[in-house]
């Protein structure tokens, strides 16, 4: 005699171990049947039963998935898609508290009320169901079973506050996304769980934190049905949700149902709240700890007692009412709304005529809307599939191959692949679907592949915007106190375990800019760790390298090639400034000493090069009395000082020690008392950054480009031109060795009575007449402009010398031409035009004048309009002060403020002779001596004409 049936309901919290135990049981018998809440746990199951007797003999049967091999024992589902009549030894249904869910309890009742096992039926779920389960199934037996671990609630945290192995519980989509890429900035990143994912791609993602590639868990409710993984803590991020119709409040067996994930086997478990969620109540929080839940009342009914004949009747036994008290008919769900759509629609309800269609209406009906989009768009695709059913029998395979391929792509960000997910499931639903397609092995396949694709491009989307795998590998080493090796390239790029973490310049550390936060902080600290050895190597590298390899930079840096080592600190003497090295604290002291010494030998050697005369001039020890200290102004001023502002150190040298300071290199200038050999590229460059850095310049202006004898004289700091080797006068600013050039030339002239600038002039400052002039008033100079009638070159006023004259040519000799020449320069007056003759003045091939067509308002042919040309005459200003000199005061040429050394006179009877403010050539300062009359001037072409006929006679 048979045993007689068993029926079970396996009871209590979370982490019991019921549906192991179903698990266990069912492979106790020959065959067994056990549905699931979800098809991810579904694929949970069925991997651990195939691992214990092997795929030949398990099946797994889902809406979208159907493996049944020939010789299938049991069968794992979901509660959905179990088979029905099968005679199985063994049923379990688990979660079975889910007969009180709104959109789905109807399915859990009905298995509830209706599916047997032929030996033993198990019901696992809440001990909430244990008085309706009674009421409804009189021959149930209980079977409690306790936690194994304690449930502790523990608070509010912070996200970048909580535990290692938690997870964030979500109720949205952009919730859960908004949470695991904070979690990726902060602690490495994080796994994406939700109901709405492929199996392959949960199982990918749950990989992730398994393996411990990532500590945290970001998901939705999903996770409460029976998943399990590793979790210690589990935090709310909030306390409501959207179920379908409004938001409302979690229950207290919700919460735990989720919160009941954390602690597996023996181990305890925490929970609480992070984010905006506000603390639990402490009844509730309470309740949670001790699994006290208020019980169900109700279950969710529909009839499936359903009436095929006619859609009316159709819809009239999903209307129908329970008769248990214990028992509320279920809301409309998708399936009942689009049976009601369709029946509006007159082919639809043409062809729904008679049993079989009216089934097969009801079949295509209840296809999933896994897409979302609307009930109208849903109620469209629905009516195409049933009317090509009705028709042929069959769903095109040149439409249905064209529904996947639009399908069938990889690109696109997290949003997009989610999408083409939802939209494969209904392909997968439907080729699964028995005798709807022609070759049901090769959609069923097709849909499969592409099911695929998708996931492991959806999971590589969700890898790559949520975790970041350098953070993540990082901490886990930081924390298992592993040791971590970097590796540098050439380039300074470094690189742990394979992940780019940023590079080193010179001695420091410079972090992916990409890192921010506690991403950053990760990064720096592991890094920093693993580069300990390259820092010491490379310090050694750096105190042997030559000096060329080192340079300054001309706002005080110091650089190694490319890398930034150091700057210039200002000292106690500008010539004597010290060093700050760049580098990290984590390097070690001797790594700093070691830089330091290097680029302090570096520095002091370039002084000591680049200013060999100065500082030879300090350490002279012959030099005595005022040429000692005034070589020690010179070491200050760094080699350049304005006359004006030492005119009366000058005054008082004698020329016995302006001789000892000569031999130094130094020039007694008429501007400037300078050394020549500092005036070079090089020792400029260093002493603006050296005369910058002991000014305490924020920024520290450049040295004008090689080469230029004049640049703008824009605004500057005060003393700027002054050690760039310049002297601002007007508009620009002039090189104070070609000024003393010009100064020379300037001595020559007459500057009381006024003289106009030469060529010699304007060639060396190699400024046009207009940049002179403006360069001569900043010097102290008054310019007056005017214009005169340009004076033709000499040779062609000798050539046109017969047509000025009464001479004609047969008359005209070599003698009367240099009279001529000779008379006009001496008169001082320039040439008078004379009427030609006739047989001079016309030739004999030109018509006469009265034969020749002339224009209204046409010049006369024999008056051509003279060429003009501006010039200027300089003459000293004397007391008016001028203009653009930036770097002091205004003074006289001599370096007297205000007016001309010896007031345009000859000085009588003192020096032998000599002006005071005499310069290196003891020429006279600016003499007014006036030029005699008999001179002939040089610049003149008529006179130049005259001395080479008089050297001809």
């Amino acid at each position: 005699m048979a045993d007689p049936s068993r029926t079970l309901a396996v009871l209590g919290p979370t982490n019991t171990g019921k549906t192991h135990y179903a698990i266990e049981r069912m492979l106790g018998y020959p065959t067994g049947i056990i549905g699931l809440p979800l098809r991810l746990l579904a694929r949970e199951v069925y991997d651990k039963i195939v691992a214990i007797r092997g795929p030949s003999v398990v099946a797994l049967v889902t809406g979208e998935e159907r493996i049944v091999p020939p010789r299938t024992k049991y069968w794992v589902c979901t509660v959905e898609a179990m088979p029905e009549g099968m005679g199985a030894d063994f049923v379990a249904i688990d979660e079975i508290q889910l007969c009180a869910d709104p959109e789905r309890g109807h399915v859990f009742t009905d298995r509830l009320l209706r599916m047997r096992g032929q030996r033993e039926t198990q019901f696992l779920g809440a001990a909430t169901m244990r008085g309706v389960i009674a009421a409804l199934v009189p021959e149930v037996e209980f079977i409690p079973r306790t936690r194994m671990s304690q449930l502790v609630y523990s608070g509010s945290k912070k996200i970048s506050k909580l535990p290692a192995r938690t997870a964030i519980v979500g109720f949205s989509v952009e919730n859960v996304y908004a949470i695991a890429e904070l979690l990726r900035r902060q602690k490495g990143g994080a796994a994406v769980v939700m109901g709405a994912l492929s199996p392959r791609t949960r199982n990918a993602q749950v990989e992730l934190y398994q393996n411990g590639e990532v500590d945290y868990l970001v998901a939705t409710d999903a996770i409460g049905m029976g998943l399990n993984l590793d979790i210690n803590h589990v935090a709310f991020s909030a306390l409501s949700k959207f179920d379908g119709r409004r938001m409302r409040a979690l229950m207290p067996n919700e919460l735990a149902q989720i919160a009941g994930r954390a602690g597996r086997g023996m181990a305890s478990g925490t929970f609480g709240v992070t984010g905006e969620a506000p603390p639990l109540a402490d009844e509730v929080a309470q309740a949670v700890m001790d699994h006290r839940f208020t019980p169900i009342a109700k279950l969710e009914w529909r009839n499936a007692d359903l009436s095929l004949g006619s859609v009316s009747a159709l819809i009239a036994s999903l209307e129908a009412r329970p008769g248990h008290e214990l028992l509320a008919r279920a809301r409309d769900a998708d399936d009942v709304i689009a049976l009601r759509t369709l029946a509006e629609v007159p082919d639809v309800h043409m062809r729904a005529a008679d049993g079989p269609s009216v089934r097969l209406l009801w079949d295509v009906c209840r296809i999933p809307d896994f897409r979302g989009i609307s009930q109208a768009e849903h109620a469209s695709l629905l009516e195409t599939i049933y009317c090509d059913l009705h028709e042929t029998g069959r769903i095109p395979d040149d439409w249905l191959a064209r529904q996947i391929r639009r399908i069938d792509r990889t690109d696109g960000d997290i949003d997009t692949l989610s999408k083409r997910l939802a939209y494969i499931r209904t392909w997968t639903y439907v080729a699964q679907r028995k005798g709807w397609v022609e070759d049901e092995s090769h959609w069923r396949a097709a849909t499969r592949a592409v099911e695929d694709r998708l996931s492991d491009a959806l999971h590589g989307a969700l890898t790559q915007r949520f975790v970041d795998r350098r953070t993540s590998v990082l901490l886990r080493r930081l924390k298992q106190k592993e040791a971590i090796v970097a590796e540098v390239n050439d380039q300074g790029e470094v690189t742990v375990e394979g992940e780019f973490v940023g590079r080193l310049d010179g001695f420091r550390f410079l972090a992916d800019n990409s890192a921010t936060g506690q991403e950053a902080k990760t990064l720096s600290q592991a890094s920093l760790q693993a580069l300990s050895p390259h820092f010491h190597l490379r310090a050694d590298r750096f105190y042997n390298a030559p000096d060329t390899e080192i340079d300054f930079t001309e706002q005080g840096g110091l650089m190694w090639g490319s890398q930034a080592v150091g700057k210039l600190v200002k000292g106690a003497d500008p010539l004597k400034p010290v060093i700050k090295a760049f580098v990290d604290d984590e390097a070690g002291a001797d790594v700093a000493q070691k830089v330091e010494r290097r680029l302090q030998h570096f520095i002091d050697r370039k002084i000591a090069t680049l200013f060999e005369p100065l500082l030879a001039l300090g350490r002279d020890e012959a030099l005595t009395g005022l040429a000692r200290g005034f070589g020690f102004r010179m070491v200050e001023a760094l080699g350049v000082i304005p006359r004006g502002e030492v005119a009366d150190d000058v005054k008082a040298l004698d020329q016995d020690a302006r001789g000892a300071l000569r031999k130094h290199g130094i020039r007694f200038g008429q501007f400037t008392i300078f050394m020549p050999l500092l005036l070079k590229p090089a020792p400029t460059r260093l002493r603006l950054v050296l005369w910058s850095l002991y000014k305490d310049l924020d920024d520290f202006p450049e040295a004008p480009p090689p080469g230029l004898v004049t640049v703008p004289a824009g605004s500057s700091p005060q003393g700027y031109f002054t050690m760039a080797g310049y002297r601002a006068a007007g508009e620009r600013a002039i090189r104070i060795d070609m000024l003393e050039r010009l100064a020379d030339m300037l001595r020559a002239k007459d500057s009381r009575a006024g003289f106009e600038a030469d060529a010699d002039m304007l060639s060396i400052t190699g400024m046009t007449l207009e940049q002179f002039a403006d360069l001569m008033q900043g010097l102290g100079y008054k310019g007056v402009r005017a214009e005169r009638e340009k004076v033709k070159p000499v040779d062609q006023a000798v050539a046109d010398a017969p047509t000025q004259t009464d001479v004609t040519p047969s008359e005209a000799t070599p003698e009367t031409a240099a009279d001529q020449a000779a008379e006009i320069v001496d008169e001082g007056v320039a040439p008078i035009a004379v009427e030609p003759t006739e047989e001079a003045a016309v030739p004999a091939d030109i018509p006469p004048a009265a034969e020749t067509e002339s224009l209204p308002g046409d010049a006369p042919a024999d008056k051509v309009a003279p060429e003009i040309e501006v010039y200027y005459t300089f003459t000293w200003a004397g007391r008016a002060r001028r203009q653009g000199a930036s770097d002091g005061p205004s003074r006289g040429p001599s370096g007297a403020r205000g007016k001309p050394q010896g007031k345009g006179r000859p000085n009588k009877g003192k020096g032998k002779g000599k002006q005071r403010g005499d310069n290196d050539h003891g020429a006279k300062s600016f003499s007014a001596k006036p030029v005699k009359k008999d001179r002939i001037d040089p610049d003149n072409p008529f006179a130049a004409a005259l001395m080479g006929l008089r050297d001809k006679t």
